[in-house]
This record gives structure tokens, C-alpha cells and sequence, in this order.
């Protein structure tokens, strides 16, 4: 199986992103992807909570979901939209962060809503408080698709291995990280954070990423900078895609054989232990 990992640098614009997202989703399925992932935000970044409220669309009319489910059954692939801002009913009007597993018929076969808040100071300058505009899930999610089993994430839960440990004794072949990763956090950490999830689960870890300096077009905020480098990770925890820091669509071959391979090597997932303490 290929696998297109889709590497955006959108804005605060929907229908700019949708476009620049479509061209690459075509180009990644020109290419011979049969999975296709594009990153955490793919409809919006934006700091602000007037414009996020203003923007944004409840999942059913969507019309980033819309299209991206269009190309998907145009292209017939499989498609995961790493994330959309959502609107949802919640009684505080927090959106949710959702993650959409999109079958080569159009259909939804699987949402996840992220788990885990970015609620952080990176820096005197970088503070953010993910949960003030979206609330967090509580249901960790396997897709099961012909490709594989699949464990779906966002960016940040992976900091929590546990929740990927939970995932890979559920069955997961292969972990989704679509990710909008801080670009401080991400020179230090993501590489690292991704091949210890890789190598704890013998899992594939496909993580595309948001990339570069995403300017604040329609209100005139500060903006933001991400990381970049969706990377694509096998079961055994080398990296064997790195798209660096362009936009644009980085493809990696995925032989599921690997996953036995590697957990018949170290079959750590079957040797948990009850320990009592501290």
C-alpha cells in the first residue's frame, strides 16, 4: 500500500485552504496513494474565537468535509482529513477537533474527536489554551478498513503513550498523528515522540503535518509557526519519509508484514504486568 501524507500551510481562510487541500489530495492520488492523510486543521487555523465562530460549520454541513469526501469517492481512496474545526451542540459552544476516516465511497467510516488539549507555555510569547475553543473527546477509536487497523489520533496525544498502547492491543496495524505541531516543541520533540510510539507499539506511524508560518489573512492576528516534516514511521522505528518543511505530498510505501516482524522480535504488547505502588 502507498500512502500520500499531505503537507499543508493554511491560514485562517477556509475556501483558500480547501483549495491548495483538493490540489494535493489529487496530486497524492495521481501518485498511487491509496491512503491519503492530510494534517490536524486542515479547514482553519485561527486564534480567533469571533472568527472560529463566524467560520466554522456543525460536521454535517461542512463543506471542507463536503468536497474532501467528493475527492475521495472521485479518486476512489481511502482519506484521512487529520482534522477539522467543528462546531458541535456542547451547551459552552466549544468546537470539537475532530479527525475523519473517509471510505473511497464518500462515506464516513470513522470520526475521532482528540483527546488530549494543547493547553501550554511554550515560551513567554507561545501560550496556548487549546481547551478555552474546543472541548476534548473521550473515546480513543480503531477504523477497520481494508488497508489495516487503524488507531486515530491528533498531534498532541502523542505525548500520552498510553492511549496508543490502548490502540495497538485493540489491533491497531497502523497510527494516524495529523498533526499542527508548535515549531519550538517540534524541532525538540516530534521525531523523537513519533518513533517511540512506532517502536513501543510496532505500529506504522503516518503523521502529516502542518508546515511554516500560518498568517492570519481575514482578521489580522499575529499568526503562528509549525514544524513541518510529516513523517511516515515503520514498525521497527526508523523513519522512512520525511517531507520536510515545504508544502506539498510525501509518499511512503506500507507493507503490513513489518508489523509481525517487529513484534515477533520484541513482543512487548504481550508482556504487561500488574504492579502495585507508588
Amino acid at each position: 500500500m502507498r500512502a500520500g501524507l499531505v503537507q499543508l500551510s493554511v491560514t485562517d481562510d477556509p475556501a483558500a485552504n480547501l483549495l491548495e487541500t483538493v490540489a494535493l489530495v489529487r496530486a497524492a492520488a495521481a501518485g498511487g496513494a491509496g491512503f491519503v492523510l492530510t494534517p490536524e486543521c486542515t479547514n482553519l487555523l485561527s486564534s480567533n474565537r469571533d472568527h472560529q465562530r463566524a467560520t466554522l460549520h456543525p460536521q454535517a454541513t461542512d463543506p471542507t468535509l463536503a468536497a474532501l469526501r467528493d475527492e475521495a469517492r472521485a479518486a476512489g481512496i481511502w482519506l484521512l482529513i487529520g482534522s477539522l474545526g467543528l462546531k458541535t451542540d456542547d451547551p459552552d459552544g466549544r468546537f470539537a477537533n475532530r479527525s475523519l476516516m473517509i471510505a473511497p465511497d464518500g462515506a464516513i467510516a470513522a470520526t475521532y474527536d482528540k483527546i488530549h488539549m494543547f493547553d501550554v507555555n511554550v515560551s513567554e510569547t507561545e501560550v496556548y489554551r487549546e481547551s478555552a475553543a474546543y472541548r476534548p473527546g473521550t473515546q480513543a477509536v480503531v477504523a477497520d478498513t481494508p488497508l489495516g487497523r487503524i488507531g486515530m489520533t491528533v498531534c498532541y496525544d502523542v505525548r500520552f503513550p498510553q492511549l496508543y498502547r490502548r490502540l495497538a492491543k485493540a489491533g491497531a496495524h497502523i497510527l494516524t498523528v495529523p498533526a499542527a505541531f508548535n515549531h519550538i516543541t517540534g524541532a525538540a520533540h516530534w521525531e523523537t515522540l513519533l518513533r517511540a510510539r512506532a517502536i513501543e507499539t510496532g505500529c506504522f506511524v503516518l503523521a502529516p503535518a502542518q508546515t511554516g508560518f500560518h498568517p492570519e489573512t481575514l482578521t489580522g492576528g499575529k499568526g503562528r509557526n509549525t514544524h513541518g516534516h510529516s513523517l511516515a514511521i515503520a514498525p521497527w522505528g526508523e523513519v522512512i519519509a520525511d517531507a520536510g518543511t515545504e508544502p506539498g505530498v510525501t509518499f511512503a510505501e506500507i507493507d503490513l508484514s513489518a508489523v509481525d516482524r517487529a513484534r515477533g522480535r520484541v513482543p512487548s504488547l504481550t508482556h504487561d504486568r500488574d504492579f502495585t505502588g507508588p
